[in-house]
């Protein structure tokens, strides 16, 4: 709605991950080159936590862009699963055939032998398993079993969890200690500190098409950094609604009295709260109007 107004080739601030906006910051680049790291070295398991909307959906995109050829990627979304269900979810993911009647045991010899047949052509496969703060205990230790699947150099299978902060209570569970004895990499993506949340600003307006036709005062990034908690998903959130206000006031400069209405409204429609009200001035009742 608003792109020709901004003379911008698109929307800066959408919440789809696209890699082409990815912002390189050290911690969402240290958990890149950790993750191609434990693929390209066969470390068998990786951890990646973050808080909901801190970028770890548009890391695993990115991993899928730098990693090479002859590496075969299954993704796994669907994490309420039983323990045979998970197994059978990798085996579809790589098109591997089998029936359903097939006991866990046969399933596991299915995947071992498709296992081997890669390796044996230079192929590396990897897992990746989202919102894995969902598996049960038990559905963890069926996939950390799936890490005894190796030869006598290397594992056949590199698996990578990805979840919400929780996911580091589940592994501490004692039942899980055999679990958290094979992760050889875990990295926790904190939010972003307030330069590298105008710098994310900054870079998706760019990405986007933007010379300068837009401007952010500083205390509209101060109002958004402290509302965000510097949360990419969350500040999109905010510079998206921002920015339509902007537009729709035929203004081009978004200052702090936009940024408190459009937190405001995001509060009352999306039940999003922010870290730190900003002002008591606005009332629910008050952004339906706008």
């Amino acid at each position: 709605m608003y792109e020709q107004f901004y003379n911008l080739n698109e929307k800066p601030f959408s919440v789809t991950p696209d890699t082409k906006f990815f912002f390189s910051s050290e911690k969402h680049q240290e958990a890149l080159s950790s993750l191609i790291y434990a693929i390209e070295d066969r470390k068998g398991f990786a951890v990646i936590t973050g808080e909901i909307g801190s970028g770890k959906t548009t890391v695993w995109h990115a991993l899928l862009n730098n990693l090479g050829k002859s590496t075969k990627v299954a993704l796994i979304t669907n994490t309420h699963l039983t323990q045979k269900q998970v197994i059978i979810a990798i085996l579809e993911e790589f098109d591997i055939d089998y029936k359903v009647n097939w006991p866990k045991i046969k399933l596991l010899s299915k995947l071992n032998s498709f296992l081997l047949e890669q390796i044996a052509i230079g192929f590396n496969i990897v897992v990746i398993i989202d919102e894995a703060q969902n598996l049960s205990p038990k559905v963890l230790e069926e996939v950390r079993m799936l890490s005894n699947l190796e030869t006598e150099k290397e594992k056949l299978i590199q698996i990578i969890l990805m979840g919400q902060p929780e996911l580091r209570d589940i592994l501490l569970k004692k039942e899980l200690e055999q679990l958290r004895q094979r992760i050889a990499m875990f990295y926790h993506i904190s939010p972003l500190d307030y330069n590298e949340t105008k710098e994310y600003i900054e870079h998706r307006l760019k990405i986007a098409g933007a010379n300068g036709n837009i401007i952010f005062e500083d205390s509209a990034l101060e109002s958004i950094y402290i509302s965000s908690g510097g949360i990419p998903r969350r500040i999109n959130f905010i510079c998206d609604r921002s920015m339509l206000s902007g537009f729709l006031r035929d203004q081009n400069n978004i200052d702090k009295k936009i940024i408190v209405e459009a937190v405001t409204e995001i509060d009352c429609i999306l039940d999003y709260k922010p870290k730190l009200v900003l002002s008591d001035e606005l009332s629910c009742e008050r952004t339906k109007s706008l």
